[in-house]
């Protein structure tokens, strides 16, 4: 089957793996741009499910970033507080001389034009160390890339994810929504859809401090919009509750969701699944129908852990 290239995908978004690739990846100094983050393209709509009730609320002259008030739905809630109850439980014992190291696999692009729904492939290995201070050289080995360093930085910026950088966010849910929403990147789109996109990148692909991670969690089900979604299925194929964003624009819509496993309620990946038809380049198979149910992005978190070096296993 033909590979659809990158800039014929049906709307959503790529998972924030792909970008992981373009920023964990460090030019060398006489080639390096600007410090602004690269991303890939995004939707410029959201849209509210029915599992969500919101009531929004302008934002206090004082403070800009103030998010609107969100009645989630119970499970959605519930399902976070699992999720935050099982991270403040986790123990964790870094250095600051020490590394962190994620094991993942992860697939992004729809793998042809079809009649019936696909799967994005093919699967990529991805081997990451960062140092716990940001500051030491780390490693990326990808079935993609090969080997290549990641260079370190004294001065990152509020959302990079070494581990010292992720221990200064804040650890009250209300105040890391707040967070969220005054760091959140992006245009055109609603800050509800640039927050859960936020969240999502820093817990995706790092090793976070417990406490962090559990504020994160509650903080997200304050977020509107968030749904609840009772069964998905990772990068390789374990099943899991998740909570989802769903964008949507005038071409199509897709919901990008996070994965948990429902008996530890540990984070066990995400995925971007197209909700609707979806028309791509009219004329070629089924006149580039993307069907409903079709995969467009997957990942899979298969192992975190505290190291002393780059390139050391656990």
């Amino acid at each position: 089957m033909t590979q659809l290239p990158e800039r014929d995908l049906p709307p959503g978004r790529h998972l924030l793996l792909k970008e992981h690739l373009m920023t964990e990846t460090r030019r060398t100094p006489a080639t390096a741009p600007s410090r602004k983050r690269l991303r890939p393209v995004l939707l410029a709509g959201a849209v509210a499910a029915a599992a969500a009730v919101t009531v929004a609320l302008p934002p206090t002259p004082d403070d800009p970033f103030v998010p609107p008030v969100a009645n989630a739905s119970p499970g959605v809630v519930q399902l976070l507080e699992d999720a935050a109850l099982a991270a403040e439980h986790s123990e964790l014992r870094v250095d600051g001389d020490q590394f962190t190291y994620v094991r993942s696999k992860s697939a992004y692009g729809i793998t042809s034009h079809a009649c019936t729904p696909v799967t994005a492939g093919p699967l990529q290995t991805r081997e990451l160390w960062k140092s716990v201070d940001g500051a030491s050289e780390g490693l990326l080995i990808s079935t993609e890339l090969g080997r290549l360093p990641i260079e370190g930085d004294s001065d990152p910026e509020p959302t990079d994810q070494n581990y010292d950088n992720l221990r200064k966010l804040p650890t009250d849910p209300d105040k890391m929504l707040a967070w969220l929403y005054k760091h959140k990147e992006g245009e055109g789109r609603p800050d509800a859809d640039l927050a859960f996109d936020l969240a999502v990148q820093l817990l995706i692909e790092s090793v976070m401090p417990p406490k962090t991670s559990a504020a994160l969690y509650r903080a997200m089900a304050k977020i509107p919009g968030v749904v609840l979604v009772n069964d998905s299925v990772d990068a390789v194929g374990r099943h899991g509750t998740a909570v989802g964003f769903v964008h949507s624009d005038a071409h199509g819509a897709s919901r990008q969701e996070m994965i948990f496993d429902p008996k530890t309620w540990k984070l066990l990946g995400e995925r971007d699944v197209v909700l609707k038809d979806s028309r791509t380049n009219p004329g070629e198979v089924c006149d580039g129908i993307i069907k409903a149910g079709s995969v467009q992005a997957t990942s899979a978190i298969l192992e975190r852990a505290i190291v002393d070096k780059p390139g050391q296993r656990p």
